[in-house]
């Protein structure tokens, strides 16, 4: 039997593409506007559990190297996750981030390819007014700051969309991007990034 599942917190993504990504509208069918994907992404899991193992206060990361147009999937994807974590909440996310066990991240375990394994390091996801800054020790050197609004007071937002990550995404832009590992050396700094609270499970509701 499938266990339950739900997590509760923040993502903070960059991306290779040198305009605002255009899968959240395309919701994966249009071409990066390079001619594949780099990403990386932080998350600050708030509230969570996987059967009765509490994931409360784990940070999590993820590296994906994509090939092309998103859904059409042949991803290769890293998991990271907090030193801090036991050894049961990491069994638990390496089965939430592969997508096996259904729900809001089911899509993972058709679309990747090649998993790289899960990796525990010492991960950072602090805010600091606006910005988040993230560190994955060894692998990622980020800080990702929203873009702002014509009223100056709050950032560009895209409401209500279908994106599988939330419906509402922060448009941002990476003022620092780093990511070393597994081959790759990618500099993303100045180009896409995105801030979305999650609200994930495997639960109908």
């Amino acid at each position: 039997m499938t266990e339950a599942w739900t997590l509760k917190g923040e993502m903070t993504l960059s991306c290779s593409c040198t305009v605002f990504c255009p899968c959240v509208l395309s919701l994966g069918d249009h071409p990066p506007t390079e001619d594949r994907c780099q990403t990386w992404a932080g998350v600050r899991i708030d509230d969570g559990h996987i059967d009765n193992v509490d994931l409360s206060g784990i940070k999590v990361g993820l590296m994906m190297d994509l090939p092309g147009i998103m859904s059409r999937g042949n991803w290769t994807a890293a998991l990271f996750v907090d030193d801090q974590a036991s050894i049961q909440a990491v069994k638990g996310l390496t089965r939430i981030f592969t997508g096996r066990v259904g729900g809001t991240t089911h899509l993972l375990s058709i679309l990747v390819g090649q998993f790289l394994g899960v990796h525990q390091t010492p991960i950072s996801y602090e805010t600091d007014g606006q910005t988040r800054r993230i560190r994955i020790e060894k692998y990622v050197d980020g800080a990702i700051t929203p873009v702002r609004g014509s009223d100056k007071e709050g950032n560009v937002v895209i409401r209500n969309s279908e994106y599988w990550i939330g419906p509402d995404v922060i448009v941002a832009k990476s003022d620092k991007s780093r990511f070393r590992g597994f081959g790759r050396n990618w500099n993303l700094t100045g180009r896409s990034a995105e801030i979305v609270k999650l609200d994930w499970g495997n639960q109908q509701r």
